[in-house]
């Protein structure tokens, strides 16, 4: 009796084991043929979503509610395949685990088989790029987008390197395998498979080799600037891709052959990725084809061979192809939206204090200010975080050229609204439309063209204050290049004028420096116009000085407030009478009384 249960309990068993294996096959299996690459898994997760978008619901017989389900989700698939291609992180997230269900559901594929595809359990047949994206995703599983810089610190990867009489920033090849071999890393099946779908996801929808490491809090990431060889072999297979370039001692290589490899903007320093290239050429215009693409600013054309815009996270983006450039380039800057950061987490050197409360009291005070520099000395970090001195009761308008300075994420509670131009209105226009919208504060963002700096010295007359930046190395040349931009587009003939105009339209210059990652401030300079300078009491002296101003090509003279001098900041000229009175004037309570005692003591230790 027991023998005849305990069989019939076997037999049920095994059919109720056969019908789940049959409607796993039916349901959930993904029939795959040949062996598992990354080519194959691409190809396996592109039918998925192909059935998904071109299947017809109302051929299944479901009722409403059911049909209606699965067309908003082939929607929302849709949309999501659309936007994790323009930088969209939740799109990318969300296509990622869709993906993951996918590859988790090939035929053939388990614990095993995943380590054919990437040999996870053999450190000697992983690939530098294999190494660097583990390493990767478990400093980002640890810290999140902090990720890249923990392991940069961790092992100082971002020191400069010198061979002989050259200096340069790179992470090479033997670094990522000490400190893979360092890190003494243990992966799980289900870390395994989340690092294969993030490979299958860059090459299949994300930007190649550049994805991972472009959501991490970096300065920006480059590709496409600098020369590699490409054998025949490497130019139709990853693998001897690798093998073709883990190392070439040639400093001469044809700039024609192939532009492919990577380069980071990590704390000012520029570094090269000498382990880390694209595959291929078509791999790399795949990416610039791509990156550049939110909101749909145009097309990259032989005739058109740039692009400038902004992605979805408010990096910028700028992309050139043939025959603007030698060959196919993208450059990414990002941005990080800055909400609390202490004005002290930048200005650290000796005296900062001093600095840190002179640039409250000019922008309380209601100065216009530009912040000049080069390119990552930390201008448009500082602009954003000057921002929070500005009194609530001001209105800000903002005009850009790209979304980079995202002042309505930083300061949700301001009153502030960003604008910029579209090939169908001019930047003149919004400048016109914006002088209606009762703004007080206007900020340019980068005054990068003539056509800005005119529209610099046009709100300068008209805003209680205005910030900018720009590149210029010295005030002189900045106040020449508003002049110039004055002469070229804003209808002067007279230099002389066209140049009170420009030392008119800003009056302090502070300016930052990078000097091999060190960002800071090297001088805060003002500007005082001659016409602002009162004339001497005495006739004769005015006579005088009335005419060598009309005669005198020099229109303007600066003071040097602030200048950083042997590791700290020192205070040297102050402000001219005019200036302080304005800061005064403008000042309220007890910034008034600090700003007014700090003079007081400046002048008797100077008198002294």
């Amino acid at each position: 009796m027991i023998l005849n249960f305990l069989l019939i309990l076997l037999l049920c068993t095994g059919l109720i084991l056969i019908a789940i294996y049959q409607f796993r096959n039916e349901n959930t299996i993904i029939e795959h043929a040949g062996e598992l690459t990354i080519d194959s898994l691409i190809t396996a997760v592109d039918e998925v979503f192909e059935d998904i978008l071109s299947k017809d619901f109302r051929d299944l017989n479901l009722n409403q509610t059911e049909t209606d389900k699965r067309e908003n989700i082939r929607k929302l698939i849709r949309r999501n395949l659309k936007e994790c291609t323009v930088g969209d992180e939740n799109a990318k997230e969300y296509i990622k685990d869709y993906m993951e269900e996918i590859i988790r559901a090939i035929e053939g594929l388990n614990e095993n088989t995943i380590n054919n595809i990437i040999p996870f359990d053999i450190p000697s047949r992983l690939k530098p790029q294999d190494k660097f994206e583990i390493l990767l995703y478990i400093y980002k599983e640890r810290y999140g987008k902090e990720g890249f810089h923990k392991l940069t610190q961790n092992y100082n990867l971002d020191v400069l390197k010198e061979n002989g009489e050259e200096s340069y920033y790179a992470i090479t090849r033997e670094e990522v395998e000490r400190v893979y071999y360092e890190e003494g890393i243990y992966l799980s099946s289900e870390d395994k498979i989340k690092i294969l779908t993030q490979r299958v996801y860059q090459q299949y929808r994300g930007f190649g080799v550049i994805d991972a490491i472009r959501e991490m809090k970096i300065d920006g990431i480059s590709g496409g600037v600098s020369s590699g060889i490409l054998s025949e072999k490497a130019e139709n297979s990853l693998d001897g891709f690798y093998e073709a370039t883990y190392f070439t001692g040639d400093k001469n290589i044809p700039a024609d052959k192939s532009l492919l490899d990577i380069w980071v903007f990590y704390q000012g320093r520029t570094i090269r990725l000498e382990f880390l290239r694209f595959p291929s050429e078509k791999e790399l215009i795949r990416v610039c084809r791509n990156i550049y693409r939110n909101n749909n600013p145009g097309l990259l054309s032989e005739t058109r061979g740039y692009m400038v815009n902004d992605m979805k996270d408010g990096s910028r983006v700028v992309v050139f192809r043939p025959p603007v450039a030698a060959g196919w380039a993208f450059f990414v800057r990002k941005h990080d939206v800055i909400t609390s950061m202490d004005i002290k987490g930048i200005i650290t050197e000796e005296g900062g204090d001093m600095v840190i409360s002179l640039l409250r009291w000019m922008v309380k005070g209601c100065l216009s200010l530009v912040i000049t520099g080069e390119m990552g000395s930390g201008k448009t970090t500082l602009l954003k975080i000057l921002v929070q001195y500005i009194e609530e009761i001001y209105p800000i308008r903002v005009y850009e050229q790209v979304y980079e300075l995202n002042l309505n994420k930083a300061y949700p509670q301001r009153n502030i609204l960003s604008l910029r131009e579209s090939p169908a209105v001019s930047g003149q226009e919004i400048l016109n439309t914006m002088k209606k919208t009762d703004g007080t504060v206007l900020i340019l963002g980068e005054v990068a063209s003539h056509d800005a700096a005119n529209y610099l010295v046009e709100i300068s007359q008209i805003s209680k204050m205005t910030l900018c930046s720009h590149h210029a190395e010295t005030t002189e040349d900045f106040v020449a290049y508003l002049k110039i931009a004055q002469l070229r587009a804003g209808g002067f003939h007279n230099e002389g004028l066209a140049e009170y105009q420009a030392a008119g339209a800003v009056s302090i210059d502070i300016h930052m420096e990078n000097r091999n990652g060190h960002r800071y401030i090297s001088r805060i300079t003002e500007i005082v116009p001659y016409y602002r300078r009162e004339l001497p009491q005495s006739l004769v002296e005015a006579t005088r000085e009335y005419y060598r101003r009309r005669t005198s090509p020099v229109t303007y003279e600066t003071r040097e407030i602030i200048a950083y001098q042997d590791g700290k900041y020192v205070y040297h000229q102050g402000f001219s009478p005019n200036t302080a009175k304005h800061i005064g004037d403008n000042l309220t309570g007890k910034d008034r009384e600090e700003f007014l005692y700090f003079l007081k003591q400046k002048k008797e230790v100077h008198h002294e």
